[in-house]
């Protein structure tokens, strides 16, 4: 393990200085734990470089000590996202597939329409909700075990689910 050192850290958090050393010490560990997880490089980078974005954007709260585990954290998060925003669209995409024998033109559009609303309406859910519907919607996890997932309380899981129906609910009746 890489340590950094305190002269890296201002009195409130991670200055340029810590930064750099802590990019330097942990990118290419971080891309090999992305890249194990996802097998592609490309995404591996994308989500590193994301990562360490965030972590720049909220270096003024950011403890050396923690930065390591926070970076792993912030990695794994983003990249379970990403995984799900592309089973979420691999099942709708084998859905119209699956029932195009059965489609009129007219219904194969309107179901490609509300897949773009139906998205769209999912990427402005904020992060928290937006998790918790897709690990229950499309993993088909349970409250317990989305809690148990996500290290929070049952009750914050069902607040978050019932935040995202409602949105939902609301967008997609307005449209339609």
């Amino acid at each position: 393990m890489k340590v950094l050192s305190d002269k890296n850290q201002t009195e409130t958090g991670l200055n340029k200085a810590g930064f750099e050393q802590l990019f330097d010490a942990y990118y290419d560990e971080l891309q090999h734990f992305i890249y194990f997880k996802s097998g592609d490089t490309q995404v591996a980078e994308d989500i590193v470089q994301d990562a360490f974005l965030k972590v720049w954007e909220m270096r003024s709260t950011v403890r050396v000590e923690t930065a390591r585990a926070l970076l792993y954290t912030i990695s794994a998060n983003l990249f379970a996202n990403r995984y799900k925003r592309m089973k979420l669209n691999l099942k709708l995409q084998q859905t119209i597939i699956e029932d195009r024998t059965f489609e009129t033109p007219e219904f194969e559009m309107e179901i490609k329409e509300f897949d773009r609303k139906l998205q769209r309406v999912l990427s402005e859910l904020n992060e928290n909700n937006r998790t918790v519907f897709l690990m229950n919607r499309m993993d088909q996890m349970t409250y317990n075990e989305i809690a148990a997932n996500l290290n929070i309380s049952v009750k914050a899981v069902e607040k978050r689910m019932k935040k995202a129906l409602e949105h939902v609910r609301k967008e997609i009746e307005q449209k339609f």
